[in-house]
């Protein structure tokens, strides 16, 4: 079997979402924009099962996908879903001291990454999960 497309060109897809979300956020740095990627998706993955979790990382770029799995400790407790701002809130603790995500940050990634997935397939992945998961996502 060939390379999948989405490992050949991972790195291409990711420059172009990480892009579309310093763009978005008003962010300077690939640095300030990393710091806040992974803060939503680990304030996301952290309301999630295992189960759900992967079954929604599926629908991700192989690059995000494994942003989104990357020190996970699983034996944590679930988080229920709360305010967008007190998610929010939740992702600037995240390298507190080198944390630039504006208020906006969950909804910033959510637009990079809706111009990222196969709309398709990561609509699929939310309709798997509660409804309060497709409010997380929502632009």
């Amino acid at each position: 079997m060939p390379m999948p497309m989405e490992y050949r060109h991972a790195s291409e897809q990711f420059d172009a979402f990480m892009e579309a979300a310093r763009e978005r956020s008003g962010l300077t740095t690939r640095n300030q924009t990393y710091t806040m990627v992974q803060g939503v998706l680990q304030v996301f993955r952290s309301r999630l099962t295992v189960s759900e979790a992967i079954a929604f990382a599926q629908a991700l770029p192989a690059v995000l996908r494994a942003i989104f799995v990357s020190e996970w400790d699983m034996s944590r407790a679930i988080k229920p879903f709360g305010s967008r701002a007190d998610m929010t809130h939740e992702v600037k603790a995240l390298r507190r001291d080198h944390n630039f995500s504006p208020d906006t940050s969950i909804a910033d990634v959510a637009f990079a990454l809706r111009q990222s997935v196969d709309p398709v397939a990561f609509q699929r992945a939310l309709n798997q999960l509660a409804p309060e998961a497709s409010a997380y996502w929502a632009v």
